[in-house]
């Protein structure tokens, strides 16, 4: 493959690594069996989930330079962070190039290169997961990326009624039953913060803040399903919430 190709499957290891595997680049053949890659919507039983899962994790992939071998049945999947490594590379593009001031939106991703012209941060809006087509709230950043995961962006409904999200639990193979709502990320490697907001949404809100407390590095904002936003201390200045939202706002303590 292209040293671009291996560098980015490298990085995909790496974070998998770091997240303990809640961020997992080889479960397509599980996105698959569940029709979100595709459009084939379907409830697949644990005997083949349970056969999927053992072609899956990163120890099925092997980089050495830029040749790439993955185990039989093993298929890779960058999905979860191609939007913010590609934000993440169009902001360097712009800055090589000159900009100084940009803002960057690829759906859930943004990366903001400088401040606004004219001074002052860029505002990102926050979507809000219970009413997507409004916010919770904002977040003031510069030089910074914004990256949100959740599972309102992508579901099925089943023939029981049960609705299935399209954010994989890569420990069992169904899709995350969790109690967070959306992750969002604010941290300057958009690639990175792709990853993150995916696996910290699969860890759940008390893991989620462990990971935080632990590593470090980044910014976060939680909602959880008991209609909490939960923010790390550096946005205390930079979130503003959204009057009459029904959420209640908290600062995570460190």
């Amino acid at each position: 493959v292209s040293e671009e190709t291996a560098a980015l499957i490298q990085t995909a290891l790496d974070l998998s690594a770091a997240t303990g595997g809640a961020y997992d680049p080889t479960l397509y053949p599980l996105t698959l069996a569940w029709g979100f890659s595709g459009g084939q919507y379907r409830v697949p039983d644990e005997a083949e989930l349970s056969a999927l899962r053992t072609q899956t994790g990163a120890e099925h992939v092997q980089v050495d330079g830029c040749r790439v071998r993955l185990d039989a049945g093993t298929q890779l999947d960058l999905g979860g962070i191609a939007k913010g490594y590609t934000a993440g590379r169009i902001r360097k593009i712009l800055q090589d190039a000159g900009v100084r001031a940009a803002i960057v939106s690829l759906g859930g991703n943004v990366a903001a290169i400088g401040k606004r012209p004219g001074g002052g941060d860029w505002i990102v809006g926050l979507q809000d997961p219970q009413d997507p087509g409004s916010y919770f709230g904002t977040v003031a950043v510069s030089g910074a990326c914004v990256v949100t995961s959740g599972g309102y962006q992508r579901y099925f409904t089943g023939p029981d009624g049960t609705v299935y999200q399209h954010i994989l639990d890569p420990k069992t193979g169904w899709p995350v039953q969790g109690d967070l709502l959306s992750v969002t990320i604010v941290a300057d490697n958009g690639t990175m913060a792709d990853a993150y907001s995916t696996a910290l949404y699969v860890m759940g809100r008390e893991a989620a803040q462990d990971f935080w407390r632990q590593n470090g590095g980044f910014d976060m904002v939680l909602i959880t399903k008991d209609g909490q936003v939960l923010y790390t201390p550096g946005l205390a200045d930079k979130l503003t919430e959204t009057e009459g939202s029904g959420y209640a706002y908290a600062c995570i303590e460190p």
